[in-house]
């Protein structure tokens, strides 16, 4: 399962993909950081944000898209450009026909660390381990999306199976499960963690 994790926001919206599967090893595909200017106006601000999820979208071609589930917090102003953003991630997914799944930040760092209340450096420690990296990726941003979607191949690889079976039985296809999958044409090389704060 190839998954790709949205951490949303205006300023700094993290992105990170990972493949593998529920109790196998997981692979970094790639990770980074989309950066927009804090004078900007929101609509070149989104824009910016969208046309880098749309690449990262053509480049890595995941099955799902992880985006982070935002909470009413005291910051009106800041909860609003982080939603704003995540609404742009979705809206790209959707677009391609992507499922979208929604992760609480408690639940990304009980699936990561084991404990809903970790803070960012233990989730990012976690995320090194997990991912066999030689550093933590940085900023935090990054390190998040990447436990995004680590945290649904991990939870969501139950109803993607799910899914295909059911997919299967309404097409009248049989075989065993995953039989329909094949490999993809030109896959994208695996980036590294200093790939953070690009934003092309």
């Amino acid at each position: 399962m190839r998954v790709m994790g949205v951490d949303p926001g205006l300023t700094r919206c993290g992105l990170g993909a990972v493949e593998g599967r529920a109790g196998a090893p997981l692979s970094l595909l790639s990770v980074g950081v989309v950066r927009t200017p804090t004078d900007d106006d929101i609509g070149s601000r989104l824009v910016v944000i969208e046309a880098e999820i749309e690449r990262w979208l053509d480049e890595i071609r995941p099955d799902a898209v992880a985006v982070e589930r935002v909470f009413a917090q005291h910051n009106v102003r800041t909860v609003m450009g982080t939603a704003q953003a995540s609404a742009v991630a979705i809206v790209c997914a959707a677009r391609r026909g992507l499922p979208v799944a929604l992760h609480t930040p408690s639940e990304v760092k009980a699936a990561i660390t084991g404990n809903g209340n970790a803070d960012k450096k233990q989730v990012g420690t976690m995320v090194t381990r997990l991912l066999r990296l030689d550093a933590m990726p940085k900023p935090a941003d990054a390190a998040d999306a990447l436990a995004l979607a680590i945290c649904h191949v991990w939870r969501g690889g139950v109803q993607h199976r799910l899914a295909d079976a059911l997919a299967r039985a309404r097409s009248g296809g049989g075989g065993p499960a995953g039989s329909g999958r094949t490999g993809r044409p030109g896959e994208v090389a695996a980036g590294r963690p200093d790939r953070g704060g690009s934003t092309r």
